[in-house]
C-alpha cells in the first residue's frame, strides 16, 4: 500500500511539471591556413596552437524561401577556395535567450544557419575519433559556435571535433495543417537537420583526419534528448556509432494531435489564421518573429520532438523498449541539481509540493532529512526528470548494448558554497575542458577542478575512440545492467556507486511509466 501511495505522488508530481525543457585563442595573422578538399568544395581553415580549426561549412542548402519547412537539401558546390575561419550564423531565436543560459554569445542570427564546426589535430588518413556535439537548448535557443562548446581540448586528446547548428523552435518543429503536402510529410525539422550535419561527416570528415566509421554523437539537455533521438529514428541509421547523452530530461514528446495544436496557436499569434493561413503565407512571415514567438512565458507555445512523423515514428521510451534503438555503445547521466532548469522557466518547485496538498506528507519519505519545501521540490523534480530518466533509458540499453551510466556532483570550487548542487549544463565545461578558456563561467577552474575535467575528458574520449570509456589513474567505470544498477559519481575523484539511489528511483520510474507517451512493463 505504502509503495503505491508513494508511486501516486511521484506520477502527481510529474503532472504538475512543465513541458519542453572556451574562447578560442584568436591565432596571429601569420599563421598558416589549411585547405582541405570537400565534397562540395576547397575550404581554408586556421591554425589554432597544435590543432586545425575549420568553422562554418555549410552541411546543407539554407532552409529558407520554399525550403522552409522542408528537410535539408545538399547544399550548393563552390567554385575556388572557401575561407573557414569564421563561425556561421546562429539560427533564429529569441535574442539574448542563450547568452542568458551561460554558454556565450552566439554572434548574429539568421534563416540561413546550417553550418558546422572541426577541429582536427591534423588531416590525412589518420582515422582518428570523431565527436559530434549537439548544443542544448531546450530546442528554441543555442548554437554550436558558443564558447562553452569549444573542441580544442578534446581535439586535443586526438579526437576530431565537430559542433553544428540546427533549426530551432517554430522553424525547426512545426506540424501546422497548411504545411500538409509541401513539407513531405516531416515536421521534426531540427532533428532532419541533425541527420544530415552527420551525413555530411560520413561523406567529408575523412579529409579532416576523421574515422567516418567511428562517430561518437554527444550532448546535453535538449542536445542529449536529440542524442536519444537520433538512436530511436530510423533515418539516423549507419550515421554513427556510440552516444553520449548529458542531461537529457523525462518529459513526453508531443504526439501529431498536439504539434497541429500548438502549430495553429503560434502561427495565430502571428496573425496567420482561418483562411489566411496557407503554405505561402506562412513561409513569408518573417523569420524573427518565429523566433520570438516563444519566449518561455507561454510554455504552451514551446516546440519539441514530435513523434509520428517519419523521422520519429514512435515515443522514445518506447523504442527502447521494443529494443528498436541502434544497439551501440552508450553513456547517459545527469548532475546533482538538474532543478535549475526547472527555475529558469519560471517553476517554483517548492509551488510543486505544495500543489500537491496532502501527498506532500507522502513525498517525503523518499528524501529523508528534507525539511525545506523548496528544496524537496528540487531533488523531486532532479529525479523524476533526470535522474529516474536516465537510469530508465540505462537499464533498456543495457539489455543490447554496453552501457555505462553517470551522477556528476562537482561543483566547480569558485562557486561554492552556492549553489547546493551541479546545475542543469554545469557539466559542460569539465567535459569539453572549456573551465579556464570560457568567459561565461563565473570563476576558473581550481586544481580541483582541472582534476575532475581531465578525468571526464579522458573517459569520454575513450569511449569514443574504442567504445570502452576509461582514464588514467581514474577508477575503472563499471556497465550498468538490468541485473546490477551501477553508477559513476564525477566527484573528486570519481566514485563507482552501485544500487545509487536504487529505492527512489524506482518510485520514480514508475511515475515516468504512467505518464503518456512512456509505456513499458513493469520489472
Amino acid at each position: 500500500m505504502q509503495g503505491n501511495r508513494l508511486f501516486a505522488v511521484a506520477l502527481a508530481l510529474a503532472g504538475w511539471l512543465l513541458p519542453g525543457i572556451g574562447n578560442a585563442a584568436t591565432p596571429p595573422a601569420s599563421a598558416p591556413s589549411l585547405q582541405v578538399q570537400t565534397a562540395g568544395g576547397a575550404v581554408q581553415g586556421t591554425r589554432e596552437g597544435d590543432l586545425l580549426v575549420f568553422k562554418g561549412l555549410p552541411y546543407a542548402a539554407p532552409p529558407v524561401g520554399s525550403l522552409r519547412w522542408q528537410a535539408p537539401q545538399p547544399a550548393m558546390p563552390w567554385q575556388g577556395m572557401r575561407k573557414a575561419e569564421a563561425f556561421g550564423k546562429a539560427c533564429m531565436q529569441a535574442p539574448g535567450a542563450a547568452l542568458a543560459a551561460g554558454a556565450g554569445d552566439i554572434g548574429p542570427m539568421s534563416e540561413d544557419c546550417l553550418t558546422l564546426n572541426i577541429w582536427t589535430p591534423g588531416t590525412g588518413n589518420a582515422r582518428r575519433p570523431v565527436m559530434v556535439w549537439i548544443h542544448g537548448g531546450a530546442l528554441v535557443f543555442g548554437a554550436g559556435s558558443q564558447s562553452l562548446y569549444d573542441g580544442q581540448a578534446l581535439a586535443a586528446r586526438g579526437a576530431v571535433v565537430v559542433s553544428l547548428n540546427y533549426r530551432l523552435g517554430p522553424l525547426g518543429f512545426f506540424d501546422h495543417p497548411a504545411l500538409a503536402g509541401t513539407s513531405g510529410g516531416h515536421v521534426n525539422f531540427g532533428l532532419l537537420d541533425q541527420i544530415a550535419a552527420l551525413k555530411w561527416v560520413r561523406e567529408n570528415i575523412g579529409a579532416f583526419g576523421g574515422d567516418p566509421g567511428n562517430v561518437t554523437v554527444f550532448g546535453e539537455s535538449a542536445g542529449g534528448q536529440s542524442v536519444l533521438a537520433l538512436f530511436a529514428s530510423p533515418k539516423a541509421r549507419g550515421l554513427f556509432q556510440r552516444g553520449i547523452v548529458q542531461s537529457a530530461y523525462g518529459i513526453p514528446s508531443s504526439n501529431r494531435a498536439k504539434a497541429r495544436t500548438v502549430s495553429i496557436k503560434v502561427a495565430s499569434s502571428l496573425g496567420v489564421q482561418g483562411a489566411d493561413a496557407t503554405a505561402a503565407r506562412l513561409r513569408a512571415v518573417p523569420a524573427q518573429r518565429f523566433a520570438t514567438a516563444f519566449s518561455g512565458e507561454d510554455m504552451s507555445l514551446a516546440p519539441g520532438f514530435v513523434v509520428g512523423d517519419n523521422v520519429l515514428p514512435q515515443p522514445i521510451l518506447e523504442t527502447f523498449q521494443q529494443g528498436r534503438q541502434a544497439r551501440f555503445p552508450l553513456i547517459i547521466g545527469s548532475n546533482s541539481d538538474e532543478a535549475t532548469v526547472a527555475t529558469a522557466f519560471g517553476l517554483d518547485p517548492a509551488a510543486v509540493v505544495d500543489r500537491l496538498g496532502a501527498g506532500k506528507v507522502m513525498l517525503k519519505p523518499l528524501y529523508p532529512g528534507v525539511k525545506d519545501a523548496s528544496e524537496l521540490g528540487r531533488q523531486a523534480i532532479r529525479d523524476l526528470v533526470f535522474t529516474a530518466y536516465a537510469k530508465r533509458i540505462a537499464y533498456l540499453h543495457s539489455r543490447r548494448a554496453p552501457t555505462w551510466r553517470y551522477y556528476f556532483s562537482h561543483v566547480q570550487t569558485g562557486m561554492r558554497p552556492q549553489p547546493p548542487g551541479v546545475g542543469h549544463g554545469g557539466e559542460i565545461a569539465f567535459v569539453m575542458g572549456t573551465g579556464d578558456s570560457c568567459r561565461c563561467l563565473g570563476a576558473p577552474f581550481s586544481a580541483a577542478d582541472r582534476a575532475v575535467s581531465r578525468n571526464v575528458g579522458d573517459y569520454w574520449v575513450a569511449f569514443a575512440r574504442n567504445g570502452v570509456p576509461t582514464a588514467a589513474g581514474a577508477p575503472a567505470w563499471p556497465k550498468d545492467s538490468a541485473r546490477r544498477a551501477q553508477v559513476l559519481e564525477f566527484a573528486e575523484p570519481p566514485i563507482p556507486r552501485p544500487n545509487f539511489m536504487q529505492a527512489r528511483l524506482n518510485v520514480m520510474i514508475g511515475a515516468l511509466k504512467g505518464i503518456g507517451g512512456y509505456l513499458g512493463k513493469r520489472e
